[in-house]
């Protein structure tokens, strides 16, 4: 022991001198390279309201400094910042994610109980830092509520759903051009060996390869998979539809929406749902035009600048997180683009964009993530109206300040059918992440439980 006692005390002095924030820093790193989407949303949140609590505690005890006429011991009476921060940091991760916050928590409050027994704070402090940082983690909700990490509600299924061990029975077309990393197709052979497993390559025509696969299907009996990105199983949605098939949706995508609301986190789950035979029905959003041609949305329907807000987002989210590269694309976008002249129902709109949902979207405000249902039978209508003066500053400001429920420049609301007049030739629009080019009017409504999809078993 003696022996022990010199390298420990250089050890504790090490530690003691580092910044106290750095654990827990070093413990959102973690989190966000764990690959779990629900610890990455954990470590964002806590990382965003370390930093929002440890700002309002240093204005608050600078401001309290910079008057003279308080006593020097008056920023002493302000609560502990490190107890604000830390309670922040747990609060926002148990909030995201209570398995989380069952580690951290304890070990927040360890941290704090530690800072009073020792003088260096008074309790009274440690604990009002403590309810302010929960409060900051609290308020965090305002701009980016709770994610429900559980599968969209659904219809029961129209047609059969069979169950296929081991695969047997399903077609699955994988699309090689599609945006993930993972070699969808090796790891999809092992899950369900007796699959039929097509692999599209790059340059063939997906819709021919479907089309073969849904004729196989129809003559042997089975299931229709398709493994890919939302627009790959948009393709696949739609054939499946019109041929009354049962559709397994692998996510091998880029973003996988629609894949991640049906509750089909990994290729995994969907061999799961397969091999069990759970399955139901969900709606799918419907554009046509004048003459009758129509197709269909599984996720989202846009005109105006939002298919290039998408995209500046997405561009900057690996680097920057969700909501500072949303901020930071909408300021670039609105400053670059110009409203659309459309007329919506009849009514003549200058709009900077119109969002259409296939059924509601959460959140509410201006970034919709995510569905609870998926056969309401509503469209989820979001514009940006462009005739307001200063609009764009009002979006922005509305934006940044958790009022936009309230701002005139912002409407949501739900419809069963919209119709829109007056595109012009040079207007596109954009369903699933695919831009195409629009009739100059289109008519949206839904086709109400119309696809059969698998979806996770019930837990």
């Amino acid at each position: 022991m003696r022996h022990l006692r010199a390298p420990d005390a250089r050890l504790f002095s090490r530690v003691a001198s580092a910044h106290p924030m750095l654990p827990w820093l070093a413990g959102a790193a973690v989190m966000g390279l764990s690959g779990n989407r629900g610890a990455r949303r954990a470590a964002l949140r806590g990382t965003g309201s370390l930093a929002l609590a440890s700002a309002a505690v240093g204005i608050a005890a600078k401001s309290a400094s910079s008057h003279r006429f308080l006593p020097r011991p008056a920023t002493r009476a302000l609560p502990s910042g490190h107890a604000v921060a830390v309670a922040a940091f747990a609060s926002a991760v148990a909030l995201e994610s209570p398995l989380l916050g069952a580690a951290l928590v304890p070990l927040a409050a360890a941290a704090a109980v530690f800072r009073a027994r020792t003088g260096t704070r008074s309790p009274g402090d440690v604990l009002a830092g403590a309810v302010l940082g929960a409060g900051v983690a609290a308020a965090t909700c305002r701009w980016w509520p709770l994610h429900v990490d559980e599968p969209a509600h659904a219809a029961r299924p129209n047609v059969p759903v069979p169950a296929l061990p081991a695969g047997q029975g399903l077609i699955a077309v994988v699309n090689s051009d599609a945006g993930g990393d993972t070699p969808a197709e090796a790891e999809l052979r092992i899950l369900l060996p007796m699959a039929d497993i097509r692999l599209c390559e790059s340059g063939v025509d997906l819709h021919l390869v479907l089309e073969r696969a849904v004729k196989d299907v129809l003559a042997r009996g089975g299931a229709l998979g398709v493994v890919g990105g939302d627009g790959t199983v948009n393709a696949a949605a739609v054939r499946a539809t019109e041929s009354g098939l049962p559709l397994a949706v692998f996510p091998a995508g880029t973003l996988n929406h629609f894949a991640a609301d049906l509750g089909l986190a990994t290729l995994k789950s969907t061999a799961d749902a397969v091999e069990a035979g759970c399955g139901g029905a969900v709606d799918l959003g419907r554009v046509t035009s004048a003459d009758g041609a129509g197709t269909y949305f599984l996720n989202t329907f846009s005109i105006g600048v939002y298919p290039e807000l998408v995209r500046a987002r997405e561009a900057r989210e690996q680097r920057l997180g969700k909501w500072p590269a949303l901020c930071i694309g909408l300021l670039r976008v609105l400053a670059d683009g110009t409203p659309s002249q459309v007329t919506v129902d009849g009514r003549h709109r200058r709009l900077w964009l119109l969002f259409a949902g296939n059924s509601r979207y959460d959140p509410p405000g201006f970034a919709p993530s995510y569905r609870r249902s998926l056969n309401d039978g509503l469209l989820d209508i979001r514009t940006v109206d462009g005739s307001h003066p200063f609009a764009r500053t009002r979006l922005v400001t509305a934006f940044l300040t958790g009022t936009l429920a309230r701002s005139r420049v912002y409407q949501a609301t739900t419809v069963t059918r919209l119709r829109i007049d007056g595109m012009g030739e040079e207007e596109d629009y954009t369903r699933d992440g695919e831009v195409s080019p629009a009739a100059d009017t289109l008519h949206l409504d839904k086709a109400i439980g119309t696809l059969t999809v698998y979806l996770p078993p019930p837990q």
